[in-house]
């Protein structure tokens, strides 16, 4: 069972969220929270698995609400995904920084919504296409923010170059056809990779790879990973 917390400031959108969760198998609303203060606060309380959290709210927003969730070593097997009402805006780099796993639109297909879920309960990030192709343009457009980027020097060459593949925007199984290994194999090594940086989940690698510079304008094109 799949149990979720709803952080949005709008009581309507959370009853929506909830109806449609609650009606589903293999997942229940394990509370809700009308700002971000309360959210964090209601987490504790019941470490659900997943946090629908809305990025804009009064008082601590859920930007802020993400940051004391990823924090919390207590809450280190919660997941937040964010919600939004725009297919990318400022806030999509601050969130991922601060441990976001991923995006929802808030007018997402219902099955979309449902399939975020699942994607985000098994451990991978969530960023639909639009917001991947506008986070990706974005962060090679920037330059390396290396100041606060982590050390790669602990990567294996193979590590460095999935890292990087997955920075790509690449499935696991793409990874393998790219680098001719098994999709287990190119899984193991962006999980050893997330591990050696630090990094929560697949989102968090993705913000590594651009902010150290492994992935930049002119290698996000090219046949293979630096």
């Amino acid at each position: 069972m799949i149990r979720v917390v709803l952080v949005d400031d709008q009581a309507l959108m959370r009853a929506g969220f909830r109806a449609l969760l609650d009606a589903e198998d293999g997942i229940t609303v394990a509370g809700e929270a009308g700002d971000g203060e309360s959210g964090v606060e209601l987490v504790r309380r019941v470490v659900p698995d997943i946090v629908l959290m809305d990025v804009q709210m009064p008082g601590a927003g859920g930007i802020e609400a993400t940051r004391r969730i990823a924090g919390d070593p207590a809450l280190a097997d919660v997941r937040v995904v964010m919600l939004t009402n725009y297919g990318f805006d400022a806030y999509v780099f601050d969130a991922l920084r601060a441990g976001a796993s991923g995006f929802l639109l808030k007018d997402s297909e219902p099955e979309d919504l449902l399939a975020g879920i699942g994607v985000v309960a098994r451990g991978d990030a969530l960023l639909s296409p639009s917001v991947t192709r506008r986070l990706i343009g974005e962060f090679v457009a920037r330059p390396p923010d290396r100041a606060t980027a982590p050390g790669l020097e602990g990567l294996t060459r193979r590590e460095r170059e999935v890292t990087a593949l997955a920075a790509r925007g690449l499935t696991n199984e793409e990874i393998a056809g790219h680098m001719v290994i098994s999709p287990f194999t190119a899984k193991t090594h962006i999980s050893r990779a997330m591990t050696k940086l630090g990094a929560r989940d697949r989102a968090q690698l993705v913000v590594f790879a651009y902010e150290s510079g492994l992935v930049t304008a002119r290698t996000r094109g090219a046949g293979s990973a630096p």
